[in-house]
């Protein structure tokens, strides 16, 4: 597991953006994971920016989403549809074929999670942008959450509920399932782009990278076991590191 430490969000960003780019011309046509929440989202403008200086294209690009909301519309301000298409796919030159984002109004939900989590498998993820959780939660999968889970439906944890209900008008609105890409199924991503900023996630920084037990009660300790991660963290988030 490599470590790289910045100064803040913004230096956070733009290092991310700059590997996901270096990685992306290694590749004829890269397969990129991509993640939604407040982490991301200074990744995705830096893209945009690096896009329309024509430093990179996404033409050649397919992307898969970690997760999407139970019950929400796409149009939907909240869904991570919308989000995704506000904050990077209207922006840059991807084809929306190559575009796959769980279809959480799906009639059976079940299929729809074997459906998305085959594709996965046939494509094959390049490098997989990931969030840390303050419970520890890669994509939705919260504590508790097998390591050998695939795409599946997952009801979401209290605390996750209360961290995402900024967005909403209160906690009630925020749904109380998703469909999000297992464990099992991150794990097979060629390479692993961890962000995490802020002193909020310190904590869970913490112990993900010290010396507890890799275990499911707090999913991201399995990234200790996959070969090529990469964290990004700022100076908040890893100011209990060494104390």
């Amino acid at each position: 597991m490599e470590i790289i430490k910045v100064k803040d969000y913004e230096e956070m960003s733009e290092k991310a953006a700059n590997i996901v780019i270096e990685h992306m011309k290694s590749l004829k046509r890269p397969v990129i994971g991509f993640a939604t929440g407040s982490t991301p989202i200074g990744l995705y403008n830096c893209l945009v920016k690096k896009y329309q200086q024509k430093e990179v294209s996404f033409k050649h690009a397919t992307t898969f989403n970690l997760d999407e909301y139970v019950g929400l519309p796409k149009e939907n301000k909240n869904s991570y549809h919308y989000y995704m298409h506000e904050n990077l796919f209207q922006h840059i030159d991807i084809q929306p074929e190559n575009v796959h984002i769980p279809n959480g109004m799906a009639e059976d939900l079940e299929q729809e999670c074997m459906t998305y989590d085959r594709l996965i498998s046939k494509n094959k993820i390049d490098i997989q942008i990931l969030g840390l959780g303050l419970n520890g939660h890669i994509g939705f999968n919260e504590p508790g959450t097998s390591f050998k889970s695939r795409t599946h439906i997952v009801k979401l944890d209290q605390s996750t509920r209360k961290a995402n209900a900024r967005f909403f008008q209160s906690i009630d609105e925020v749904p109380t399932k998703a469909i999000t890409m297992g464990i099992e199924t991150i794990m097979e991503s060629k390479k692993i782009l961890l962000l995490v900023s802020g002193k909020e996630k310190s904590d869970a920084l913490a112990r993900l990278l010290g010396n507890s037990d890799i275990s499911e009660e707090f999913p991201a300790s399995i990234l200790r076991q996959h070969n090529d991660v990469t964290v990004i963290a700022d100076e908040e988030a890893l100011k209990k590191i060494n104390e």
